[in-house]
């Protein structure tokens, strides 16, 4: 059975099947090394891969706002309840892209929902390293 990271991150689904601790963004594998802080070259790959993207009330209104629609509107139109049943999310095309993805921009950039501008630093997805096209640097102290 999989082993609880020992830092406690397996909410963020740090995990592994084997008894070496698993790598994780709360422990560092080198003392004293740098973090990475990964910087969006805006490539919209993530924008593409299938999955859900959670907004909460706040995020609404300010999407809402940032398309001159009602927030009525804007949740009948674009978002749907979510496989968990505990909230809504953006609604996402039929081959799982975004439907504000406009080539490669984004039409929600200046409202972009929270999960969408945590990544890939706060949040990933198996794979998600031969799509992505964001640069490793040093993180900000």
């Amino acid at each position: 059975s999989p082993k609880r990271c020992p830092s406690d991150c397996f909410s963020r689904g740090c995990f592994s099947r084997s008894t070496r601790p698993p790598p994780c963004r709360k422990r560092r594998l080198v003392p004293d090394a740098p973090d990475i802080h990964y910087t969006c070259q805006r490539c919209t790959n993530c924008c593409r891969w299938p999955g859900v993207v959670r907004v909460d009330e706040s995020e609404i209104t300010a999407i809402a706002a940032h398309v001159r629609m009602s927030e009525h509107e804007f949740i009948e139109r674009h978002t749907r309840l979510r496989p968990d049943r505990r909230g809504l999310s953006l609604v996402e095309n039929a081959d799982g892209a975004c439907e504000w993805l406009d080539g490669r921009d984004c039409r929600l950039q200046a409202a972009k929902p929270a999960q969408c501008r945590a990544f890939p630093n706060e949040w990933n997805f198996p794979g998600w390293r031969e799509k992505c096209e964001a640069v490793p640097g040093l993180a900000p102290r």
